[in-house]
């Protein structure tokens, strides 16, 4: 049997949010859901996340776990929000599920950010080991670990489709970077690789969609596409293909990332998402805060720092 799988766009942050559903059961998951944050007032809202609970509600659906594919860099996940409001309307609490090396990201931001470590103890539910096994309804699924990107990062594996997260793009965009902490550009090719070897009729939901301005629109006019096909993915991807080498994907993707920016909301995404989506602890005035890291010219640097006070 075939899942049902929901795919919402979320186009400030170019996320693909998937909701995914036994048929029979109606059991669900979410994948990468996505909370909204404006870096000019710092507010954060819930609207995207709200038309998820609103597709579950109408779809019937029972969530019983909430995934995480990795601790995102350029969107806040809205995990524990839709945790708690699905209690809030009388369902049972689902888990918070991600990859077990989570812990690895943690400890190497949280002292970058001065988070302490109640403040990550037990925020995700399941820690998942690599190709473990769990049910959705009367689906088998399995977590693959994919690194490169990110050394957590997992795919989920429903019937014949894998929820990539940033592990592969759909062929036009290629690949993700490999340059954040942990990450590697060799761990990203043989990740591409283990999906590439998949039947040629899976489908590869990704976790972002960048359309070129090439891209023709649908029957709907939209540009942006959830999936492609192992098949298309290993004729069409334009850094990672069936031909492609490991040093030419190496050479192409460091080349890359050594002119890229950072992710917007770099900073904020990642202290919100090593906690789950929880909110930070507050100062004693009631104030909660996300650390923004300043940078200042060398010149400016040592004239500062030889200034008496």
């Amino acid at each position: 049997m075939k899942p049902d799988v929901f795919p919402r766009f979320e186009p400030v942050t170019a996320t693909w949010q998937y909701v995914v559903a036994d048929p029979a059961t109606r059991d669900a998951v979410i994948i990468d859901s996505v909370l909204d944050f404006n870096p000019a007032s710092n507010q954060i809202s819930t609207e995207t996340a709200d038309r998820l609970l609103s597709l579950v509600s109408e779809n019937n659906l029972t969530v019983t776990r909430i995934l995480e594919t990795h601790a995102h860099a350029d969107h806040l996940t809205a995990s524990t929000y839709l945790q708690q409001q699905l209690v809030k309307l009388g369902k049972p609490r689902p888990d918070i599920g991600i990859g077990a090396r989570i812990t690895q990201v943690q400890s190497t931001f949280a002292p970058r950010y001065g988070i302490e470590d109640s403040e990550l103890s037990n925020v995700f539910d399941k820690l998942f080991q690599d190709n473990e096994e769990f049910t959705l309804g009367n689906l088998g699924a399995k977590v693959l670990h994919l690194p490169g990107h990110t050394p957590d990062h997992v795919g989920y594996l429903i019937g014949e489709n894998v929820f990539t997260g940033d592990s592969i793009f759909n062929p036009d965009v290629g690949s993700a970077r490999a340059d954040f902490p942990g990450g590697s550009a060799v761990a990203l090719y043989n990740s591409a690789r283990t999906l590439l070897d998949f039947p040629g009729h899976y489908r590869l939901y990704v976790g972002h969609d960048y359309p070129p301005e090439s891209r023709a629109e649908n029957e709907a006019g939209e540009k942006y596409k959830p999936y492609t096909t192992v098949k298309e993915q290993r004729e069409d991807n334009k850094h990672v293909n069936t031909g492609t080498r490991e040093e030419e994907f190496m050479k192409l993707r460091l080349e890359r990332d050594s002119i890229l920016g950072e992710p917007r909301l770099l900073h904020q995404s990642l202290q919100w998402n090593i906690r789950a989506g929880r909110l930070p602890k507050a100062t004693g005035a009631g104030d909660m805060f996300l650390h923004l890291p300043i940078k200042a010219s060398k010149q400016l640097m040592s004239i500062m720092q030889g200034a008496k006070l």
